[in-house]
């Protein structure tokens, strides 16, 4: 159990320590705040706890010590039962202190817990984190934020530990709209590529010196610059995501429906191969 606070007055929690939670924790660790944690995994526990974060028994023994609480975790169903369920962080967190989903999930899914959270004095923030693990790892994660700005404010000293740029977008799943939306312009500029630079290479041109001459076109895309870097790996139920809320608001959508089907054939040798 922590027995004092920093000199801010927050303590940190995480539930979910693994690869992007385990280097939030990690970076807030090393910029001196106290963290609590908690995963199902015994050995990833174990990993969190050498960092020096306070391992908790279970959910809601990390929510009663804890100020803000990231949850990131992989399904809705995973987040509406680590904050709503019987041993949820609703139970145990104090009025006043605010949960973040940083899981990307569907955005009725933060309406619906915010609105219950607000019943308890809790504020709750959807926190979705943009450019992927590389940027976790050296703490300079973009994020977009849905909710409260009283809320944000209560949670930023945390939330930029591990995040360079912090934007409030809107109201309670705000944050899960943008990311989708950004998810939709990186993926398609993905399929684009890989198509132009496949064309490149039949024709003969050296791929690395034209990807080069290419970011100083007009060309250029986040996702041309960091070529062969990427993990490659996606989680299609945001692809799912993308096209389910466009249907909601019977929007069509065609360019991201085919995108959709070619993102499922993508990784990282097939983008990596262009490159030899």
């Amino acid at each position: 159990m922590l027995d004092q606070r920093i000199e801010t007055g927050l303590v940190g929690g995480v539930i979910g320590l693994g690869a992007m939670g385990f280097q939030m924790a990690r970076h807030m660790r090393l910029k001196g705040f106290q963290v609590a944690g908690y995963d199902i995994s015994a050995d990833t526990n174990a990993k969190a706890a050498e960092l020096g974060v306070v391992i908790g028994e279970d959910v809601a023994n990390v929510g009663r010590q804890s100020d803000v609480v990231f949850v990131i975790v992989q399904t809705d169903r995973q987040v509406e039962e680590v904050i709503g369920g019987e041993n949820g962080l609703l139970a145990a967190m104090r009025p006043g202190s605010v949960i973040c989903i940083a899981s990307s999930v569907a955005p009725d899914t933060c309406k619906r817990i915010e609105a219950e959270a607000e019943t308890r004095g809790i504020g709750v923030l959807d926190t979705p984190l943009i450019l992927g693990q590389k940027a976790a790892d050296e703490g300079r994660l973009t994020i977009f934020v849905g909710g409260k700005p009283e809320a944000l404010e209560k949670a930023r000293p945390l939330l930029s530990a591990f995040g360079r740029n912090i934007f409030l977008i809107g109201g309670s799943g705000a944050g899960q709209v943008a990311k989708t939306v950004n998810n939709m312009l990186l993926w398609s500029c993905i399929c684009a590529n890989y198509e132009a630079l496949s064309l490149g290479k039949r024709l003969g041109v050296d791929i690395p010196t034209l990807i080069e001459a290419l970011e100083y076109s007009s060309g250029a895309n986040n996702s041309l610059s960091r070529w062969g870097q990427s993990t490659g790996k996606w989680a299609e139920k945001d692809m799912d995501v993308a096209l389910d809320l466009a249907q909601q608001v019977k929007l069509p959508v065609p360019l991201n429906s085919l995108v959709d089907q070619l993102m499922k054939t993508m990784d990282r040798d097939r983008m990596k191969s262009l490159l030899d």
